[in-house]
Formats: C-alpha cells, structure tokens, sequence
C-alpha cells in the first residue's frame, strides 16, 4: 500500500472539522482507515485511551466502543496491561463492508480486488452449473430476454451494466443458492462503484461481454452444467482482465 495521491495523514490533529452525529461510529471509521493504510501496522499498539480522547476530542466511553468494534472485525486484539495491538491482516474480516470497503481503497495494486473476482468467479461458477441442472423454461426465457435487451443497450453503458447485473442475478436465484447469492452481492455491494473495479468501458467491450453472456445462456438452455460452469468463469475472467488493466501482478488469476 502507498500513498500516492491520499489526503495528508490527520491522525495526529484534535478535534474534528465537523463533529459527527455518531462519534463512536466515526472514531471506529477513522481507525479502520488508519489500521489498514498502514498507519498503525501489525503489530503496532495504539496509542492510549487519554490520546485517542484528546485526539478525536471525546469521551473514553466512545474510544472504548470504538475499539470494541475494531476487534469484531478482527483488526485488533486487548490484551489487559498489554494495550490494543494490531492484528495481521490475514486475521481481518475482509467480508466486513467498512474493512473491505477501507482495503479497496487503499489497494493500488488491485490485489484485493483480484481476490474478490476469484471468490465471486468460484461461486457463481458453481451456480450456472447448478442453474444448468434445475433452471426452468421461465428462466431460460428471461436470460435470452436479458441477452437480447443487452445488444440492444451497447452504446448505453450504465443501462447495460444494470442488465448485465440482472443477469448474474437471475442465474444466482435459480442456483437456490441464497448464501453465495448473498456473498457475491454483498463483495460486489463494495467494489462496484469505486474506479478500480469499474475500469474503463465501451461499446465494443460491451459487446464482448454479452457474447460471454449468450454463450453462458445456451448452455444453461442446453441443460450443460459443466459447460455452463466453464462459460461463467471465462466470462467473469476476461471480463476482469479488460477492466483492471496493467496494474499489480494479475496472476493471481490464474488456475
């Protein structure tokens, strides 16, 4: 993590410019950024509770709510006359929105968002191929419609991306699969308006999604599981690969 083009580091100024309404909510959404640019790395024990009271000019009540907090999601541990130290990152819970939405912003070189992608592509993979297996003639009909609607809506892009959310979504509900459902949506939920995830688009890459789009539907017509399952991870990889451009290391990608 660097930090090219970020605001200058605040964490040694009192007081706020405008206190929130919810003090211990914005000292934990503070720390969160802190912890995760690096600014208290692993290892590193915060200061202690009367500076993290002067600094953010409130009561110990709020400092301890707030690290309570940080400790459901796993960035730091108490340990009594020891202080609050910072956890490894591999103990984060980065299916938490305020970390993983914290670790995406922070991440320029995209790993983060690599792992999302490979999550989301391993899970929706396993639904087209269950949706291959039980979906119905209604929702046959409703991907075709949807792949339709699509070509029709290259030159629009942000019509497009609806539809084409409304794809995945579909094929997810006929999967039955209500908890990878709600992981893929909940991961997406993060990364879908920042820059790195949307990358650049256009019509001709919008074409070349929906013909990843159409080849899932046939096969999830033609009753093919494994093909279906296939069909999904290209798409959701190369896909990928267009938007994130040359930035890191993408083959973590790779399997």
């Amino acid at each position: 993590m660097t930090t090219t083009g970020r605001q200058p580091d605040t964490s040694t100024t009192a007081g706020w410019t405008r206190r929130p309404a919810s003090l211990a909510a914005a000292v934990t959404a503070e720390l969160v950024q802190r912890i995760i640019r690096g600014t208290y790395g692993e290892g590193v024990t915060l200061p202690p509770e009367p500076v993290l009271c002067e600094t953010f000019s409130v009561s110990r009540t709020v400092i301890r709510e707030a690290v309570k907090v940080l400790q459901e999601k796993g960035l730091v541990r108490v340990r009594q006359g020891s202080g609050t130290t910072v956890n490894p990152p591999v103990m984060w819970n980065m299916l938490d929105e305020q970390v993983l939405a914290a670790a995406i912003a922070e991440d320029e070189s995209l790993a983060v968002l690599d792992d999302l992608v490979v999550t989301r592509r391993l899970l929706e993979s396993d639904m087209a191929q269950v949706a291959a297996r039980t979906a119905g003639d209604e929702t046959v009909a409703r991907l075709r419609e949807l792949v339709g609607r699509m070509d029709e809506l290259v030159d629009d892009v942000a019509a497009y991306e609806e539809h084409d959310r409304l794809f995945h979504d579909t094929i997810m509900q006929a999967s039955g699969n209500r908890l990878a459902r709600g992981v893929v949506r909940s991961l997406e939920g993060q990364a879908i308006n920042t820059a790195g995830y949307r990358g650049e688009s256009s019509r001709d890459l919008c074409l070349a999604s929906n013909a990843g789009h159409r080849h899932i539907c046939e096969r999830i017509a033609a009753k093919d599981p494994a093909g279906a399952a296939d069909a999904m991870f290209t798409h959701i990889t190369e896909a990928w690969l267009v938007r994130r451009g040359e930035a890191g290391d993408p083959s973590r990608l790779k399997r």
